[in-house]
């Protein structure tokens, strides 16, 4: 994924993550530091988020069933990743992936999974924190091998 395609799955997904809330346009609007008038447009399909909206969105509402259901389990670790082009520090325990993730490798206390959703790689240790996250599986594949010892 990258900024567009982010964008794209997003935008029509902010009316139903507003209705998930529960929240007016107007509250809506206001939670996200954007117009009534910018919310509709987006809302009817006559313009797109952004990206700075979508980190909002994604920041503000990361436990959405809705952003859960086009980015995976955390959706603000897909923004993060597509903004830093990459986390390649160990940061944020996870719950260790056992319903949006599937296994591509094993080594040692790595864990190198794949989100069914995002598609996107990250590794993980045997205590359940992120060491790693990218869309390039050579990539997450060389990182798995250096954290290993495999260099």
């Amino acid at each position: 994924m990258d900024k567009e395609q982010v964008i794209e799955v997003i935008s029509p997904k902010i009316r139903l993550v507003r209705l998930e809330k529960r929240y007016s346009q107007e509250k809506m609007a206001e939670v996200l530091g954007i117009s009534k008038k910018t919310l509709i447009q987006i809302e009817k399909g006559r313009a797109l988020a952004g990206w700075s909206n979508s980190i909002v969105l994604c920041s503000l509402f990361r436990d959405s069933e809705v952003l859960r259901s086009v980015l995976g389990d955390d959706p603000l670790e897909v923004i993060e990743t597509i903004a830093h082009n990459g986390i390649d520090t160990p940061k944020d325990k996870t719950m260790g992936g056992r319903i949006w993730w599937k296994e591509i490798s094993k080594k040692g206390s790595f864990l190198l999974q794949q989100n069914l959703v995002s598609q996107l790689f990250r590794i993980i240790d045997d205590q359940q924190y992120r060491w790693f996250s990218t869309f390039d599986i050579q990539e997450a594949l060389m990182r798995l091998n250096e954290l290993y010892g495999e260099e």
